[in-house]
């Protein structure tokens, strides 16, 4: 159980998030405690410490990805993106970067390369404006294919784009027409 769980599933903690996907931290607090402290919660959930507000602004601020946001008034937190639930985070329509770049698994590219970038269990594809990015979210993966997205013309053909509050450029799907592989000689792989 950590504040990943809080993002893909916040039903398993009994949270309920609103159309935006915030949620009471004083809430999350709570539901974190009764999970972890119930009869028959797993050894993982028993070994997480005490939740507090601290813990919590802590996580948020220690994210070297910046996963979380808290509000203004710092009562409520949500995931910036990656939400596996439909969420409006409320972000404008930004006109993107001329391109923009994909991290996955190489054993990924042959439906990638017919059926393009699709959300899959998340609201958006992410995309990041630089290639090392890609290539630590593809090793992630697997072995890294780091995808270049062609992202003027996709905009210029009526796609849309917007950057979430930690720098992730996010879009409903992004078509195989629009996407080619970089070249990539440290992985033994050219295109």
């Amino acid at each position: 159980m950590s504040l990943e769980d809080f993002r893909h599933e916040p039903d398993t903690i009994g949270i309920r998030l609103d159309s935006q996907g915030w949620a009471s931290v004083d809430e999350l607090i709570r539901a974190l405690e009764r999970v972890a402290r119930t009869a028959g919660a797993s050894k993982r959930l028993r070994r997480l410490p005490v939740v507090t507000r601290d813990v919590i602004l802590a996580v948020v601020a220690a994210s070297d990805k910046q996963r979380f946001s808290l509000s203004l008034d710092g009562k409520r937190i949500r995931a910036a993106q990656g939400h596996s639930i439909e969420v409006d985070l409320g972000y404008a329509e930004l006109e993107p970067p001329t391109v923009l770049y994909h991290g996955t698994a190489w054993s990924n590219w042959a439906s990638i390369s017919t059926a393009g970038l699709t959300p899959q269990s998340r609201h958006a594809v992410h995309l990041s404006t630089d290639a090392d990015t890609a290539t630590r979210v593809g090793a992630r993966h697997g072995r890294p294919l780091v995808l270049v997205v062609d992202a003027a013309r996709m905009h210029a053909d009526g796609y849309t784009f917007s950057l979430s509050n930690n720098g992730v450029w996010l879009t409903k799907a992004v078509p195989a027409i629009y996407l080619a592989q970089l070249l990539q000689r440290e992985h033994g792989s050219e295109s």
